[in-house]
């Protein structure tokens, strides 16, 4: 079989599927299997597939037909221009988060002071600390993930990118593994903030594959932003800011949970389809 018949086919069988954008996701698993750019495969329409390459795109469309994402199935995924390993213990990215780590790097950037410490809550993959940490030069990281399948995987991302040397990597519920005393120039989370109730209507490629962990955000799905809210100031340095990623539709809520406990809300960012998505915040006196 031809990698166009290869493309046509698999199209077709995951289309049935109902998977997403199926081409595309034929050509990005073609291009896995045969260890080429994606847009080099129109180069090469007329080759013919190796009997094992055939049965390693048949697997793989299998899976992905069953709706195991296309991230678990090339096992990384790209964050900012960084090559992530992601599996079933981290949630994959979204690209609305790399706006998230923009902000916090652009933030850090502009700080007059030579060394600065951030702490990550919720590390999953490490993609925001890493990506923060690898515009960042000035910055070392504490980061916090309840799983110890998680650290691993941001552990190993972290020393393929070359900065595991200004990261510690603790393992605990939000603040408590912390030392006590320790201040930070930013704090930034992208916290669990799905409904409890509303998990079960997700794609099955989130509900079925992403740790529930990372997903479950209490009953309203603001339970960690009242925890970040109480828990939070007593770890910013004077001026130091707490971003924070949240769902559609919850900014109002959040910003009344933060304002209620004293902070200052300085923006409820859009992201790059303008939706408000990120909370900036700081303590009243900064």
């Amino acid at each position: 079989m031809t990698v166009l018949e290869t493309i046509q086919r698999s199209t077709e069988f995951l289309q049935r599927k109902q998977v997403e954008s199926p081409r595309l996701q034929s050509e990005l698993l073609l291009a896995h299997v045969l260890k080429m750019p994606r847009l080099k495969l129109y180069l090469n329409f007329e080759r013919v597939l190796q009997s094992a390459e055939e049965q390693s795109m048949r697997e793989l469309v299998q899976r992905r037909g069953k709706r195991e994402p296309l991230q678990h199935l090339v096992g990384s995924v790209n964050f900012c221009g960084y090559e992530l390993e992601v599996n079933r213990d981290v949630l994959i990215p979204r690209p609305e988060t790399e706006h998230l780590a923009e902000l916090a790097w652009t933030y850090l950037n502009g700080l007059p002071e030579s060394e600065l410490r951030a702490l990550d809550l919720g590390t999953g993959s490490g993609c925001l600390p890493i990506t923060i940490a690898a515009k960042c030069s000035r910055v070392t990281f504490d980061t916090v993930d309840i799983s110890a399948a998680a650290s691993a995987v941001a552990k190993r991302n972290a020393e393929k990118h070359q900065v595991s040397s200004r990261m510690r990597f603790l393992e605990g519920d939000l603040f408590q593994p912390l030392s006590k005393g320790q201040k930070y120039h930013l704090i930034v989370s992208n916290p669990p903030y799905i409904e409890a109730a509303g998990i079960e209507t997700l794609e099955p490629e989130v509900k079925d594959f992403d740790p529930r962990l990372a997903l479950d955000g209490g009953a309203d799905g603001l339970e960690f932003y009242r925890r970040l809210a109480t828990e939070g100031a007593a770890w910013l340095v004077t001026g130091g800011r707490l971003m924070a990623e949240f769902g559609e539709g919850q900014g109002p809520a959040i910003q009344k949970i933060f304002e209620d406990h004293r902070w200052t809300v300085h923006a409820l960012e859009k992201d790059l389809s303008g939706r408000e998505r990120f909370v900036i915040a700081s303590l009243p006196s900064a």
